[in-house]
């Protein structure tokens, strides 16, 4: 990979990869008469794979089995990031110690009881729940946009949000593991609390790796319609389920949807997540919905690759890894794009691009010199929701200063 620009890669869910049985010279064929008769410009199919041609990438297209995991980790093995504790011991799921999958959390647990009290002595502002989350069906909400700070009406960003990597042509990714480690590239991951306990061992493998772990709540539900105490339980479930696997809470956190306002930025910031934004999309989760086909994505794709000379920082480019579909488009079409394209995009983890240190990324590791989040009054959090403090020797600064990554989603298939 040439040296003269940088990318960005966030993955946001676990997943593995697909095979589909066709002929490569015939998928090559047939996706070159489909891209001269969309107007796209052609992008050989991944070297080496059966990945389908763009045309017969679109919803209703055939499934194919899942691979299973591929490494496996026993407990105590050493973090792959620095001053990290080694993986704990594998988590035992029991129904009775976890909230209901892709439901949002109860509030009136002991857990959350205690989360609640990283809030204590912080200016959550007094913003009244949106309805739903989107801008047509909260048109009072949606006129305050500005004053809300909220993202979904009007892309409103704060200081405090990761939004871009510093360097022109850094571009961030979420891919497949087996294609992130045959291209020596590494991601960050926005894992959902959900997946997590529900198949920890990808997450392992994921770390393992050496890619960045973030949060991603445990439902998936648009944050700016809840109330404070289920943004905290959406937010710390996730958070004691990834350090209930990995042994490490994360700094991070990206809203579902993008859907944030300044009140889920301060609930977030309270309880040491940093929000992670975006900037631009191919919108390939329109393809599995249906309402596009792949030789659109890939053109909007393409638009994307052709503007990053006008920006004078590097942006994060969002795709989905939760369908097959995706998982198609990413590795035979747009990332290659990505690798081919001139001048090179560099392809990182949003840590990475930003020059974070990655021990910085999690509170067991961070020193917080150049990755700080909201000071806890006590110094630490209570990650597990037990009533003990989890302490940081460095302690955490009581100001947030200006930084910023990029992002750029892709395509495993656990986390949302």
């Amino acid at each position: 990979m040439r040296p003269s620009s940088s990318f960005a890669v966030l993955i946001a869910l676990l997943g593995t990869s697909h095979v589909h049985a066709l002929n490569p010279r015939h998928a090559e064929i047939a996706h070159k008469r489909q891209v001269m008769a969309a107007g796209v410009t052609i992008v050989p199919v991944a070297t080496g794979t059966s990945i389908p041609p763009l045309s017969s990438i679109t919803f209703g297209m055939p499934s194919q089995a899942t691979l299973p995991v591929s490494k496996t980790f026993s407990a105590g093995a050493s973090a792959p990031v620095s001053d990290a504790p080694a993986l704990p011991t594998p988590l035992v799921f029991s129904p009775a110690d976890w909230p209901a999958e892709d439901h949002i959390p109860p509030t009136d647990s002991d857990e959350v009881t205690m989360w609640m009290q990283e809030l204590e002595g912080k200016d959550i502002p007094n913003i009244p729940p949106t309805v739903d989350g989107s801008c047509v069906n909260d048109t009072a909400a949606a006129a305050d946009a500005t004053n809300r700070g909220w993202w979904t009406c009007g892309g409103y960003t704060r200081p405090t949000d990761i939004v871009a990597c510093p360097d022109k042509f850094t571009w961030g990714v979420r891919t497949l593991l087996n294609y992130l480690d045959q291209k020596n590239i590494s991601a960050t991951f926005f894992v959902v609390g959900s997946r997590v306990i529900e198949r920890p061992q990808l997450l392992i493998e994921e770390y393992m790796a050496g890619h960045e772990i973030s949060v991603h709540t445990w439902s998936h539900k648009h944050l700016t319609s809840l109330t404070n105490e289920q943004i905290v339980a959406e937010l710390g479930w996730t958070r004691h389920a990834i350090r209930t696997v990995l042994g490490v809470t994360p700094t991070t956190m990206r809203p579902p949807y993008g859907d944030i306002d300044d009140r889920v930025r301060a609930i977030a910031l309270a309880m040491g997540l940093v929000p992670i934004m975006w900037t631009r999309t191919p919108g390939d989760w329109k393809v599995a919905g249906g309402m596009v086909a792949g030789p659109d994505s890939f053109a909007t794709f393409q638009n994307i690759l052709s503007n990053a000379t006008v920006i004078d920082t590097g942006f994060i480019v969002l795709q989905h890894d939760l369908y097959q579909i995706t998982v198609d488009l990413a590795i035979g079409y747009t990332l290659n794009a990505a690798l081919t394209h001139n001048p090179p995009f560099k392809l990182e983890a949003i840590g990475k691009c930003s020059n974070l240190p990655a021990s910085n990324l999690y509170f067991e590791s961070s020193t917080n010199n150049t990755f700080p989040s909201y000071n806890n009054s006590n110094g630490g959090f209570d990650i597990d929701g037990d009533g003990v403090l989890d302490l940081k020797s460095a302690g955490f600064t009581n100001t947030v200063p200006f930084f910023s990554a990029v992002i750029v989603a892709g395509v495993l298939a656990i986390f949302i």
